[in-house]
């Protein structure tokens, strides 16, 4: 569809103040769900994050990858296990998450971004000691809890003009490797870096007063009325963590904290450079 070239300058203009307020900034943005499924979506992230570098904007990419662990266990006759929702990881497994997460995955994302015209370097927490973990519970064997985040390694590359890819692989001071929730990982980072925002992805339109109602929307909220409503029942289920991550990340110092939709095309670019954004702030 041809957008006329007015209309085109009246949107470029539109995004002026944006540009001109997040020029120089760190902006983290976790990357999974159903954006990491579609390749039509995974193609418009990548774009919109090579754009936002483009324009000065200073991006991290923090990505997990589930369902790139469950495919790599189950091709190598390996059974996934759950328990309270995290996978159970033993060391076989915390090796094939290596794989998957800081190899096929981390390695797709860096050349889908060199594609768009990016300059993009893939990065784990092991890289630099950037994640230090330990055991969260015995239970669950290698999965980490975070204790420390150094950014170094991702400030050098930002330095150098790059975008960090960073994959939720984390290491113990014994060497031992962890994995991580993206989730938490993307909060401690965003507020070990100073960002200035942090963008979660996720499969659904926000925070929503009404489970299943689109249109019922909550575009703004503080962290004492999250609280609240996690206390009301109204944020539930798989949103409490996502939520709790927001909470603290705006604890840590982020100045702002957004939850999109990642099943729409070019939700950050929505969110970064519109007046209507997209999804629930978190202030």
């Amino acid at each position: 569809m041809s957008i006329p070239a007015e209309t085109r300058a009246q949107v470029l203009m539109q995004a002026l103040p944006y540009i001109q307020k997040y020029h120089g900034k760190i902006i983290v943005i976790k990357y999974g769900g159903n954006a990491m499924l579609s390749e039509e979506l995974k193609q418009a992230v990548m774009g919109d994050l090579t754009l936002l570098a483009q324009i000065g904007v200073r991006v991290v990419l923090v990505h997990g990858g589930g369902p790139e662990i469950t495919d790599l266990m189950q091709k190598t006759g390996k059974e996934p296990v759950f328990a309270d929702g995290l996978r159970v990881t033993d060391k076989e497994t915390v090796e094939l998450v290596q794989m998957a997460l800081a190899g096929k995955v981390n390695k797709d994302l860096v050349n889908r971004i060199s594609l768009c015209g990016g300059r993009a370097i893939g990065l784990c927490g092991i890289d630099g000691r950037m994640i230090l973990a330990k055991a969260r519970d015995e239970r669950l064997g290698f999965v980490g809890e975070i204790t420390d985040v150094n950014p170094q390694p991702i400030l050098d590359m930002l330095a150098a003009g790059y975008i960090p890819v960073v994959s939720t692989v984390g290491c113990g001071e014994d060497g031992s490797v962890y994995n991580i929730n993206a989730d938490t990982a993307a909060e401690h980072i965003a507020g070990a870096l100073g960002a200035q925002s942090l963008i979660m992805m996720t499969d659904t339109p926000g925070i929503l007063r009404e489970q299943g109602k689109p249109n019922t929307l909550i575009t703004e909220l503080t962290v004492s009325r999250a609280v609240q409503l996690i206390r009301e029942g109204v944020i539930s289920g798989g949103m409490i963590p996502k939520t709790h991550c927001c909470i603290n990340a705006i604890r840590r110092g982020v100045e702002r904290v957004f939850i999109i939709d990642g099943r729409t095309a070019h939700a950050i670019l929505i969110e970064v450079l519109t007046d209507e954004g997209i999804g629930t702030m978190f202030r």
